[in-house]
C-alpha cells in the first residue's frame, strides 16, 4: 500500500515556513488532523476538512481513515519527541511519509552554539521532572522541553535545591517565529529576574548549562551508588555487594528487570540508570519500604520504576516476562525461585543474593538442580579499635547466578 498518511512538520512561521512537497500534502489531503494550534496556521484556502485530535489522545478515528489521503500536522520534527514516532509504531513503513520541519531543539542549539550530539535532549511534556536528576552533573548541557508555563520555575527550584544554582539557564518561547523571546538568568535568580516580567508562555524550551556548587548532590554513571543516597530501613544492598550483583544481572539496552523483594529499590534503579531505555519492576511487600522505593527513583531520576506492592509469587502472576530477575529477599519462601524461573525468558539471568544459612541452602540446592554459578563475597571494612585500626568484617553474602537456556 502507497503511503497514504504524511506527517507535516510545522514552525512557529507556520504555513509560510513549509516546504514544496508538505504544501502539496495539505492540498492534496481529504483531511488534517492536528492540534487546535496547528490547524489555526492552515489558510482558508485548504479545501480538506480539519479536525482536532480526540481528547483524550486516541489514534483509532485516524486509522480508520486508511487509505484516504490524511495529513496530520505535527510541531517541528515529528520524529523527535512528536507523534511521528508514535504513527511509526502503528503503521507499516510504506504507509506513513514523514515531512519534517526544523525541531524546537535545533533551533535552541542554533541559537546557543551548542552541538546537538554534545547535548541531553529531555522532554516534559506528559513525563516527569525527576527523570533530570540521573542527568545533572557539572559542565551537563540539556535541552528541555517544558511542559507547560510552569516548567523554568520548576526546574530553577530542582537546581537550586540540589545545589546546582550556578546554573545558566536560557528559557525560549516561541522559537522560529515572530514572538520568539529568550530569558537569559541563573536558576538560582530566576525567581528574582522574572517576578515582574510577562508570564512564560506555554510553548517553552529551556537550555541549562549545569554548574554545580560546593554542596552539589552529584552522582557517578557506574553501578555501586553511595548507601546514603538512598532512604532505607537497613533492608538495602550495600554498595559493594550492589556493584557485584548489577555486573552479573548486565543490563543491555531495552531489557526488563524484575527486582523482587526490593527493599530500598537500589538494585532497579541502579539497572534503570545503566541506559535510558532499560526498565524495572520493583516487588516489595512492606508499605514503608514501598514509600522508600517510591522517593529513591524519583530522587535518583528514574521515575519510571514501576513498584508491585505485594509478595512473590503471589505478585508475579501478571507481570511481563522479564530478561533478568534479582532476588533479594524472600528466596526461601515456598514457589518463589519457581516462579521466577518460569516467568524468566529464554537465555535471560537470575541472580540471587543470601545472607543466611537457610537462604545459601536454597541456593545451593537449585544450583544442583538447574545450573549457575555460587560466589561467596566476604568484605572487611577498616574500623577504630582503641588508638588503632581493626578490620571488621561484615556477613558473608552468597550470590547465585544461573542463565535460563534459550530453548527453555
Amino acid at each position: 500500500m502507497p503511503a497514504w498518511l504524511t506527517v507535516v512538520g510545522i514552525g512557529e512561521d507556520g504555513f509560510a515556513g513549509l516546504g514544496r512537497a508538505a504544501r502539496r500534502a495539505l492540498l492534496d489531503a481529504s483531511v488534517v488532523i492536528g492540534g487546535e494550534r496547528h490547524l489555526a496556521m492552515l489558510p482558508a484556502r485548504l479545501r480538506a476538512q480539519r479536525e482536532p485530535w480526540p481528547q483524550p489522545f486516541d489514534l483509532a478515528p485516524l486509522l480508520a481513515r486508511r487509505p484516504e489521503p490524511v495529513c496530520v500536522l505535527a510541531s517541528g520534527d515529528p520524529m523527535l519527541f512528536g507523534v511521528g514516532a508514535t504513527l511509526a509504531r502503528a503503521l507499516p513503513a510504506d504507509e506513513l511519509r514523514v515531512l519534517p520541519a526544523p525541531s524546537s531543539l535545533s533551533l535552541a542549539a542554533a541559537r546557543t552554539g551548542w552541538p546537538l550530539q554534545d547535548v541531553t535532549m529531555l522532554s516534559l511534556v506528559g513525563r516527569p521532572i525527576a527523570a533530570l536528576h540521573a542527568h545533572l552533573h557539572d559542565g551537563a548541557r540539556l535541552l528541555v522541553l517544558g511542559g507547560d508555563d510552569a516548567a523554568p520555575s520548576a526546574l530553577a527550584a530542582m537546581l537550586a535545591e540540589r545545589g546546582f544554582g550556578a546554573t545558566r539557564m536560557i528559557v525560549f518561547e516561541h522559537l522560529g517565529g515572530p514572538r520568539e523571546r529568550r530569558i537569559d538568568t541563573r536558576a538560582d535568580a530566576w525567581h528574582v529576574d522574572t517576578q515582574q516580567a510577562q508570564p512564560v508562555a506555554a510553548l517553552n524550551l529551556v537550555a541549562l548549562d549545569c554548574r554545580a556548587g560546593v554542596d552539589a548532590q552529584s552522582l557517578p554513571l557506574t553501578p555501586g551508588l553511595p548507601d546514603d543516597a538512598y532512604l532505607n530501613d537497613g533492608q538495602l544492598t550495600r554498595r559493594d555487594i550492589r556493584a557485584i550483583a548489577l555486573a552479573h544481572l548486565a543490563p543491555l539496552p531495552g531489557e526488563l528487570l524484575w527486582d523482587v523483594g526490593a527493599g530500598a529499590g537500589s538494585i532497579g534503579i541502579e539497572w534503570m540508570r545503566a541506559h535510558r531505555t532499560c526498565r524495572a519492576i520493583a516487588i516489595e511487600a512492606h508499605p514503608q519500604r514501598q514509600a522508600f522505593i517510591a522517593h529513591n527513583r524519583d530522587a535518583l531520576g528514574v521515575p519510571g520504576l514501576q513498584l508491585i506492592a505485594g509478595t512473590a509469587p503471589d505478585a508475579l502472576a501478571s507481570l511481563p516476562m522479564p530478561d533478568a530477575i534479582f532476588i533479594g529477599g524472600g528466596m526461601t519462601a515456598p514457589g518463589v525461585l519457581d516462579a521466577c524461573w518460569a516467568a524468566l525468558r529464554p537465555g535471560g539471568r537470575l541472580v540471587a543474593n543470601a545472607v543466611t544459612v537457610q537462604g545459601e541452602a536454597t541456593l545451593v540446592a537449585w544450583r544442583e538442580r538447574c545450573g549457575g554459578t555460587l560466589t561467596r563475597i566476604a568484605l572487611s571494612a577498616a574500623q577504630p579499635l582503641g588508638g588503632f585500626d581493626a578490620w571488621r568484617p561484615a556477613l558473608p553474602v552468597t550470590l547465585l547466578d544461573c542463565r535460563k537456556p534459550a530453548d527453555r
